[in-house]
Parts: structure tokens; sequence; C-alpha cells
């Protein structure tokens, strides 16, 4: 669980009533953002709500601090269990017993965490939706005293979306079991097609509806042409990300283990992840990733949902997302903190070839293809839009913007031009070699024939006898592929069969007739110097500290590695970014200054404080906890901790097994994702 970084200051005035001084209390802020308030005022009263909120908007809060007000335990839905660990530690780090109940623990372990939540002493209990198919979890639930409903991610209950989870069908009967429960469903990726499905499968037709602007302006578009993509990711990291941590996509297995090895090879510390690899493995990997700082995780889309990790500073794509809401929801990984950080995209001619590819041979109806279809024409039209690209995706999304001037269109705007004839010279070409028996050709070969190139497979099949040979040496081969690749994305070229033979599609024809006009993207010419300029405008927009400050920064981020480490969490668990950067600007010298500072509640006051104060003196911190200190006792996994810890009730006996069975970890990868 990331904490939401409300823009808060110390010298805000406390938001009123309970819930306020929850905020206040537990999490260190003293005011809400946005519709924050509401929405936390609305279920507290018990209503139900819808929430659409773009990733790092501070959605958990809207859950977490009702479940804190009213009576009962909150029970979260979240997808992925292998996420549950490091959303309870940060709630046990700021003092919220939580706990969660999977197939990750022992007989021992879930028999504690049901005996805790029986007994009323869980503040918040995560489940995945499997679980909620079982009658026995729902005798447990029965038996307890719940405060509300929490459905994470509750767009994979859309049939049509990009994590589609069918066990998410079933949540609709939460309001038919306990309707005095308030529910609350949250996402950050739903279109208004998907808003409306949300709330008619999850029965939240009376819910009241909070729709937050899905901007990230923090975030830096960037979709390039894709021209040895490695080598391409390698410049990115070196010259605007050395060091930082950051998402690697890739389209398959194979290309995720090469690719992390590539980077290996070249001085970054990367780690493969896809459903390949075996659970220790991947959950080896996943740890690392959430608790070292600089570390790249190259992965298949099995990787990243739900993913707090506050500080990934980009997000890269080698691959062409299959959806504009895949893709805005794996880029929405990068810069939860609110901190400038880089969405960057290499798209290429092959990977439109591939996908129209896949969903020609993907199994379902004609009308589930439709659909493949036009979720990868939004896509491709961002890729090849001359307009902001944020006002696009925004539009995706029902959303109006303006220009943002932080994207690749707003900072080297491309230029349109008329390609009317080319378009005609190829769709000609391909035409003439769709006419030819029993042969099949793909992009490569109409280019070579239109810049009159004699090469074997010309000369084999006399194509330099057509009348098109030579004619398209106005343009250069990349010209051409950028050409072909923009007429498959436009639906006036499609892929046919394993060779990816070209052919004309029904609008081929108003081309060739001169009836309609064909205007083309071209690729702006790249300044000497843009992705230099890039780097010193992040550097500069990061480094909002005074010069005296930084060492102080940098002593406290080693403090709160070190003890992260000492306690098995991921630093951010302990602070983030934001919160040091202001105790290194205040230089508070007492306890009682520093619990001004936004992002330290009590717990982590009492906790941390001394180790903070005794850093920023240049003394040996006599505050870190360390292993034998209660703090930092390791418990029963999913338990809260030691500190936290309640007695439970003589009277309460622990039942003699487990209520619940074992469940399968999930594993979001798509059968088109394997090699």
């Amino acid at each position: 669980m990331a904490s939401p970084e409300p823009s808060h200051s110390a010298l805000e005035a406390a938001e009123p009533g309970e819930a306020g001084e929850v905020l206040r209390r537990v999490f260190g802020y003293s005011s809400f953002r946005g519709a924050q308030r509401e929405i936390v005022d609305h279920v507290v009263g018990g209503g139900d709500a819808l929430v659409l909120m773009a990733t790092g908007g501070g959605k958990s809060l809207c859950y977490q601090i009702p479940a804190l007000v009213r009576p009962g335990t909150g029970v979260v839905v979240s997808p992925l269990i292998a996420l549950m660990q490091d959303q309870v530690d940060a709630l046990n780090a700021v003092g919220v017993r939580a706990g969660f109940l999977n197939s990750t623990q022992n007989a021992d372990e879930r028999r504690f965490v049901e005996t805790m939540f029986l007994s009323g002493e869980l503040d918040l209990l995560y489940l995945a939706p499997e679980r909620l198919r079982s009658e026995s979890t729902l005798q447990l639930l029965d038996r307890g005293k719940i405060s509300l409903f929490a459905i994470d991610e509750a767009h994979c209950v859309a049939q049509w979306g990009h994590d589609f989870r069918p066990d998410y069908l079933a949540l609709s009967m939460l309001h038919e079991r306990w309707p005095d429960v308030p529910r609350i469903a949250l996402t950050a990726t739903a279109t208004e097609a998907t808003h409306r499905e949300i709330a008619e499968r999850l029965n939240l037709g009376r819910a009241k509806h909070f729709v937050a602007s899905f901007d990230r302006p923090n975030i830096q578009y960037r979709i390039v042409p894709k021209a040895e993509p490695n080598r391409q990711l390698l410049e990115l990291l070196r010259t605007e990300h050395a060091g930082d941590a950051g998402i690697v996509y890739c389209l398959s297995r194979a290309s995720t283990e090469k690719t992390a090895q590539f980077l290996v090879d070249n001085g970054i510390r990367a780690l493969p992840y896809h459903a390949g690899l075996d659970a220790g493995t991947r959950a080896a990997a996943q740890a690392r990733f959430l608790r070292e700082d600089g570390l790249v995780m190259v992965a298949t889309i099995a990787f990243g949902m739900g993913i707090d990790k506050p500080d990934v500073r980009f997000v890269a794509h080698l691959d062409l997302p299959k959806s504009v809401e895949g893709y805005y929801q794996e880029t929405g990984r990068a810069g939860r903190d609110g901190l400038p950080s880089t969405a960057w995209l290499a798209y290429g001619l092959q990977d439109v070839v591939q996908q129209r590819k896949m969903i020609a041979a993907s199994e379902g109806d004609d009308s589930y293809r439709r659909q493949l279809t036009a979720h990868l024409d939004a896509m491709l039209a961002l890729c090849e839009t001359v307009e902001c690209r944020r006002v696009q995706l925004l539009a995706y999304f029902g959303q109006k913007g303006e220009p943002c001037g932080n994207c690749d269109t707003c900072l080297n705007p491309p230029q349109s031009w008329d390609g009317t004839v080319p378009a005609q010279k190829l769709l000609s070409t391909v035409y003439r070699l769709k006419s030819e028996r029993r042969q099949r050709f793909g992009a490569m070969q109409s280019i070579d024939i239109l810049l009159g190139k004699k090469t074997p497979k010309v000369t084999q099949f006399r194509h330099d006898e057509l009348s098109v040979f030579g004619i398209g040496t106005d343009l250069t081969d990349g010209e051409w592929r950028g050409v072909v690749r923009q007429l498959l994305a436009q639906g006036l070229l499609m892929v046919e069969g394993d060779y990816s033979t070209l052919a004309l599609t029904p609008d081929s024809g108003a081309v060739l007739r001169g009836d309609r006009k064909v205007m083309l993207r071209r690729e702006p010419e790249k300044p000497a110097r843009a992705a230099k300029a890039r780097q010193q405008a992040a550097a500069a927009a990061v480094a909002e500290l005074p010069d005296e400050a930084k060492p102080l920064f940098e002593k406290l981020r080693a403090w709160r590695g070190a003890t992260a480490k000492e306690q098995g969490v991921p630093a951010y668990v302990v602070f983030h970014d934001a919160t040091l950067r202001t105790i290194a600007s205040m230089v508070p010298t007492t306890l009682a200054q520093l619990g001004t500072i936004s992002g330290v509640g009590e717990n982590k006051l009492a906790k941390y404080g001394q180790g903070i104060l005794d850093t920023l003196a240049g003394e040996p911190p006599t505050g870190t906890p360390h292993a034998g200190a209660p703090q930092a006792e390791a418990s029963q996994a999913g338990a809260p901790q030691a500190a936290a810890k309640p007695s439970v009730p003589e009277e309460l006996p622990l039942p003699e097994e487990p209520l619940f069975d074992e469940e399968p970890p999930y594993e979001d990868e798509p059968p088109y994702y394997e090699d």
C-alpha cells in the first residue's frame, strides 16, 4: 500500500472530524486531496461508492480510513496474492492492524489471522476474489463484524477489459448477503463503457460515482520509431535514468530473458519476470524489486498489477501494448510519488503486423475479434497521432485535456503530410503481388520493388518486370516502412496467413481511385541534445532541495535503506522520498518538530523519530529498531507486527484447521503472450 502523497504542509489546517483525526494520527497528513474527503465521508456514512481515480491519486485511503472509523474489519478484495504481504507491511508500519489470508501461509499462520478476525482485532483483512467462492469463507465472514467491502482493481470485472478475472463476477453477491455493509469499488483504468460495466456487474447501480481526472502530469509520454530497440532502451537508461528503478515490458518470455541479460551485460542491474519462471523465482525477483533501489524489472504483463513502489522512474515498452487500457495501467506504475517519470515505447512495423496476426488467429467469435481490433486501433491511433498524446489518452477515457507541453509531440511536434500518392503506389504494388497465384509476399518485398532493388527474390519472381518497379525512389527504405505501418494502422492494409502477406482491405479502393486522401505522420528529426535537455529538466524538477539539504537527504536515504533492510520491508514502507526531502529541508531538532512534517504519523514518529534526529545530528542512530526490538520482531505472515499484536480472548478457541482451502497464485498472462 503506497500512502498517498497529498499536497500537505505542516502549516495547513487539520481536517475536522474523526476521519481527519485518523488521517493525521495514523498516516501523518493534515488534509485530504481532491475527492478523498467526500468519498471517505460517504463510505463512513454507510454509502456504496464507485471510485475512478488515477494511479497515485490516493485510492487506498478512500477505504482504509473508513475501515478504521467504522466498527468492524474492512475486507479488501485484492487480485494478486503476491502483493498482499507488502500492503499489510505498509499498514502495520503505521500502526494499522492488517492481515491477509492466502495460500502462501501455513496452517498455523492462517489460523492465527482467522482468530484475529473473529475476535475483532483486525482493522483490514485482504482476500483474493477466489476465496469468496468458498462457502467456508462466507461462513467465516458471517461470524465476524465487517465494516466495509473494498473491491480493488474493479476493472477486472469487465469482460471486454484487459485484466478480466472471472471470479470478480461473483462479487455482486456481497450486497445480497450483507446488504447493510457498504461497498467501495476502485480502479485507475476504465473507459466510459468499462465504467458502466463495473457498475452493472457489481450491482452498484445505486452507488455514488466519483470520477477524478486520469491525468498524470508528472509522466512524460514518449513513443519512438523502433530501430534496434535494446540499444535505444540502453541509451534511455544511461542518459536519463542512470541508477533509477524501472519496468521494461516485453511481449514474450524469451524476449524478457534476452533483454534482461542484455542490460546486465551492459552494466544495468536487471531481473527477468514472467509466468514461465517458478513461483519461488518470481517471488524473489518481486521482493528484490520492491526492496532494492535502482533495480530494473524486465517483464511480461504477468508483472505489475497493484505494484505500490512509489519511486519507479520509468516504464518502457519494447513491444506494442494491445490496448490503451493496458498501456495506461502499465505506464501508471511510474511516478506514483508524483515526481517526474518517463513512459517510453518503441513502436515499429512488425508490432502492427504481429498484433493484427494475433487477432486474426485468436479464439472467439467475430464479435470478440472486433473488440480486440477496436482496442488495437485505439492504441495505434495514440502511436500515430500528431497531436498531444496526453489529450488523446484522456479523450480515450472520456475526459478533456489541454496540450500538456510534456509529451514528445508537444516538445518536438511531428508534421503530417499528404501521403496519398505513396499510398496509391504501395497499394498498387500489393494488388499486383496478390494477383500472382500461390505467392506470398510481405512488406519488404513490396518496398524492394518500389525502390527498384534487384534482389535475388525480386529477380526470381520477375518482379522487376512489374509496372510499379522503381516508382518509389523518392522515399527511403525507412520512410516506406513508415508508410506500410501507418496504412496498416489506418485499416488500409491488412495481413493474412502465417507469412504475414499484405493484402488490400475494403477501404483500399477509395484510395486507389483517388476518392480518399491519406494523411501520414512524419517523424521529427531527433534534436542532438534533446535527451540531455530532458535529463536536465527532470533533474531540476526533482532537485527541489537547497544545496545544504542535499547531503542530509542522502544520509536520510542511507539510514532508511539500512532500517528497511533490517526489518525486511521495502524502503518506502519506512518513509517516502518526499517526506525525507521535507525533513532534510526543515532539519527538525525535536520529536515535536518532526511530528509536524507531512507523512510522519504517531506510529512512525515513535518508531523512527529518534533515529532520524540522530542521523540529522551526525550521530550513530539510536532510534533505529534492531533485531531484538519488539518493533522488528518477525510476526507470522500476514499478521500485525508484534508490537501491535493484541491478545486473543481465552474464551475464543483457536480453530483446529484453517477455514480456507489452498488457492493458486493468479498469473495475468494471456496465451498470446507466450513464445
